[in-house]
């Protein structure tokens, strides 16, 4: 690539790994969404785009799996401080329902809080609608996909728009949570509830496979287990075989096996072990480390498997600390390292 040293420091020149691409010459589009107005719990998730993007110049840019990564034509656009704004207010709202909600009960509040309620489901709506039609401009311009998060509902628009291309595709969701309720705390696109929406209204993917999930409700697993739609690698289950003297190798076999052709990745941050991402905004103790996840992608591609799309999400920011940040790029990176070989591989 012109004018980069990938044996040098990183420049901060505003596009991701400060690679010096442009959007029209980009082979892999990554778009930032700094919205978390439906997390219920810790937010920060908004401030990601931002602190992944400034970190992700510090990533060195060999990759083991493939050669030249630093050729990867990779472009991440502007982040809108429109909606910097517009996620502020909703989440100002949303914080004062959650607390009023944990004193006088979810019936009560979300009466009380209905006005609010709808204000940002309504605006959410907006969001995912443009957010869909830049995706499909994207993806109509030979474009790969990724959306940085921003909470987990901010890829809805991307899977809905892959729903629109093609005709069978699955996702392979790495995350401690199912994402399965039905309009979390009256939020009809929650944080929550992304894959179940996710299932409900886009036919074409046709097979959800999760892995690592470990919290989750009593109606979220009995719903997965009742859906041929849906294959659930739990934490529990994979840890179980390990600690009985299975092996990872094995157990990402049969994960592939459950995958069709054309696969979304969406990688939930809080997937990993907790150490990786301590503040992100609902961590749960197991999960996995990178090599671990990296020998998951290694295997899919291995496998002929196409990788069609990816988001990263769920990453919040500390003020005391890079370490969220610095894991979030270099998950970043490994997501567009490991599409970017499977690019490389068909392109063939």
């Amino acid at each position: 690539m012109i004018d980069f040293n990938p044996n040098g420091a990183g420049i901060a020149n505003g596009n991701i790994f400060g690679f010096p691409c442009k959007e029209e010459d980009a082979d892999i589009v990554i778009i930032p969404v700094p919205w978390d107005a439906t997390a219920s719990y810790g937010k920060g998730s908004c401030l990601a785009p931002q602190a992944v993007l400034a970190a992700s110049t510090q990533i060195d840019f060999f990759h083991h799996e493939l050669d030249k990564a630093h050729e990867s034509r990779v472009f991440m656009s502007e982040i809108s401080e429109e909606w910097k704004k517009i996620n502020s207010q909703c989440s100002e709202k949303s914080a004062e329902y959650i607390r009023y909600l944990e004193q006088e009960g979810e019936e009560k509040a979300i009466g009380y809080f209905k006005h609010e309620i709808d204000n940002i489901n309504y605006t959410q709506n907006i969001l995912t609608k443009n957010l869909k039609e830049k995706c499909e401009h994207l993806l109509n311009a030979g474009k790969i996909v990724g959306i940085l998060g921003g909470e987990h509902s901010t890829p809805f628009a991307l899977i809905q728009a892959l729903n629109d291309k093609y005709e069978d595709f699955g996702i392979l969701q790495i995350d401690a949570h199912a994402d399965l309720r039905l309009a979390y705390l009256g939020f009809t696109q929650s944080q929550a509830s992304i894959m179940r929406n996710v299932l409900s209204s886009c036919p074409n993917m046709t097979k959800l496979v999760q892995v690592g999930v470990r919290e989750l409700s009593e109606e979220e697993f009995e719903f997965a287990k009742s859906s041929n739609r849906v294959s659930s690698f739990y934490d529990w289950n994979i840890k179980k075989e390990l600690l009985s003297g299975g092996n990872w190798q094995s157990i990402v076999k049969n994960i592939t096996k459950e995958l069709p052709e054309h696969i979304y990745v969406s990688f939930d941050i809080d997937g990993l072990r907790p150490y990786l991402c301590p503040n992100t905004g609902t961590p749960v103790a197991g999960g996995f480390e990178f090599d671990e996840i990296q020998l998951l992608f290694s295997e899919i591609i291995n496998s002929g498997k196409k990788i069609i799309g990816f988001d990263l999400s769920e990453v919040s920011p500390s003020t005391d600390n890079e370490i969220d940040a610095n894991f979030g790029a270099k998950a970043l990176w490994e997501l567009v390292c490991y599409t970017e070989k499977c690019r490389r591989k068909f392109s063939e």
